[in-house]
């Protein structure tokens, strides 16, 4: 199975794709300024980072995400994604939303609780993605107006899904971000094998702000500081737990058990298994 995408446009801007694949690596979801998504899962798994959550997503659960950066990662469930992973995903914009209703989002100042939710897949929506997956596989049968009507359906599922006051005030609050608190964004992914560029991502700023930000917030790099609580975690899980010391490297975020190793031994002066004995 090779990687594969099938989209579908309406005034030049994606709003249908289709994204099959047999393995990846972590994976970036660019933020896109008044852009919002939702993700059917069609065959396999795979999960979701954002800067305050972790999502395990499959055929049986969906998720919609407003506008901001996050990552997409291999499951750790190789059994089910062994057939490789399919993903249908449909994009909406404010410009969009004011065509297909003549709704100006910008007035209302309705807001939800969430950046990124998981949302369970009833079989009003499983019809709904097998009727674009179908539209994905015969581009002849599309038009503009086979476009708005299937927009416009999906909006109303998602609107009636989420028990929004109404149309206007929900897709005004999906293009409304909720601010992340900092520390919250590291605490989350703390024990993540993320890179500081990374976590920069996650937090949206360049690296070279994350680190000045880390420095102020935590008085400390954030190399050293990640690396430190991820080794006494470590101690504490060779401590309580009998879980093999590979286990136990990449479990706190380490990405090879040589640097869990040296950077083990250089924090308590012993290998991890000497630690464990004594």
């Amino acid at each position: 199975m090779e990687f594969e995408e099938k989209v579908i446009t309406y005034k030049d801007r994606i709003v249908f794709i289709k994204l099959s694949m047999p393995f990846f690596n972590r994976t970036l979801k660019n933020y896109v300024e008044e852009e919002a998504c939702f993700m059917f899962v069609n065959k396999g798994e795979v999960n979701v980072r954002t800067p305050e959550k972790y999502l395990k997503l499959n055929k049986d659960t969906a998720m919609i995400a407003k506008c901001l950066n996050y990552f997409f990662e291999p499951s750790n469930n190789k059994e089910n994604c062994k057939d490789g992973i399919e993903s249908i995903g449909v994009f909406l914009y404010p410009s969009l939303v004011k065509d297909l209703f003549d709704l100006d989002v910008s007035s209302s100042n309705y807001k939800v609780d969430y950046n990124v939710k998981q949302v369970q897949v009833d079989l009003m929506l499983e019809n709904f993605k097998q009727s674009i997956a179908i539209l994905l596989e015969n581009p002849e049968l599309v038009d503009d107006g086979i476009i708005k009507t299937k927009l416009k359906e999906f909006i109303q599922l998602v609107v009636k899904s989420q028990n929004a006051p109404s149309q206007l005030d929900f897709l005004s609050a999906l293009f409304q971000p909720n601010e992340v608190e900092f520390k919250k964004v590291i605490q989350q992914n703390i024990y993540a094998n993320l890179s500081i560029k990374e976590l920069a991502l996650l937090a949206h700023l360049s690296e070279s702000s994350f680190k000045r930000k880390f420095k102020e917030v935590f008085n400390e790099s954030p190399k050293k500081y990640l690396t430190r609580k991820k080794l006494a975690y470590a101690a504490e899980l060779l401590k309580s737990t009998n879980n093999r010391i590979s286990e136990i490297a990449y479990d706190v975020g380490f990405e090879s058990v040589s640097t869990f190793n040296r950077n083990f031994q250089l924090q308590f002066g012993k290998t991890p298994s000497d630690y464990r004995l004594t």
